[in-house]
């Protein structure tokens, strides 16, 4: 009897000396990212009942491409990069997370912004989906949908 309850003791702690930690929401976002797609529904475009999509999968040497950073002091820097390599557009901001969600607050053109996103990871980086008033309505109908990848390993 204490062979069996030793060797399962055995096998338990194996199992989960052999599992590898996940790393929190907070630490996997805290890096350099690019955007690789971007698809903006707008349910009621500027309070009409028409649809207007945006989509670009920045594959054909788009004049710019979104890129960021995530600090750990849940600061972070936004940009748009040009074919030049200089940045341009670039705006900063506070980050938080919650669960499986990402918060941003920054000013953009001007603009107040405050955004969640539901993040789920990929192998290369993170999907990011939020409902906001993109198209500036004043009704919070519009999906954005974003793909990343990470530029910096860990």
């Amino acid at each position: 009897m204490k062979v069996r309850i030793f060797s399962i003791l055995i096998f338990l702690t194996c199992c989960f000396a052999s599992c590898k930690k996940e790393t929190s929401l907070q630490e996997f976002i805290t890096d350099s990212w690019q955007t690789t797609y971007l698809k903006i529904d707008m349910i009621t475009a500027h309070k009409t009942d028409s649809l207007q999509v945006y989509e670009d999968k920045f594959d054909n040497n788009p004049q710019f491409i979104a890129q960021s950073i995530y600090n750990k002091d849940g600061t972070f820097s936004a940009w748009f990069l040009t074919k030049e390599n200089k940045k341009v557009s670039e705006s900063i901001g506070t980050w938080s997370v919650l669960k499986d969600s990402l918060f941003v607050k920054f000013n953009y053109g001007g603009r107040d912004m405050k955004v969640g996103y539901h993040i789920t990871k990929t192998k290369d980086g993170f999907v990011g989906k939020s409902k906001y008033d993109w198209d500036e309505d004043g009704d919070f109908d519009d999906i954005l949908t974003m793909k990343t990848k990470r530029l910096n390993t860990k």
